[in-house]
């Protein structure tokens, strides 16, 4: 391995750390996901997901495609779902929470 590639695993690594972006890493590995549904799972305003979001698409880890007046994230590193997959576990269901507004949560509830 190169020098490069250590710095690199070493930024990966260190946006891996942070609580907040690992949870959305998380539920992301489940399914696609807009900043509501994140918001709801987090508990966290919508500025705080917005950011760690933001630091996850500049790293290339997250992607988003926008649907409508939604925007969807999901997962765009094979390497994050793998290491995931071994940290966490098995990523299980996608969450679906009777208090999101999401329009994916929302057609899940009558």
């Amino acid at each position: 391995m190169t020098e490069n590639s250590y710095r690199q695993a070493a930024k990966l690594f260190h946006i891996l750390s942070h609580p907040a972006r690992l949870h959305i890493l998380d539920e992301l590995r489940r399914a696609e996901a807009c900043v509501c549904h994140l918001q709801t799972v987090l508990k966290r305003p919508q500025a705080y997901v917005s950011q760690q979001l933001r630091v996850l698409r500049e790293a290339g880890i997250v992607v988003d495609n926008r649907e409508g007046s939604n925007v969807y994230y999901r997962l765009a590193d094979r390497r994050v779902e793998r290491l995931l997959e071994q940290v966490l576990g098995p990523a299980g269901q996608a969450t679906r929470l009777l208090d999101c507004p999401c329009p994916k949560c929302t057609s899940c509830y009558p």
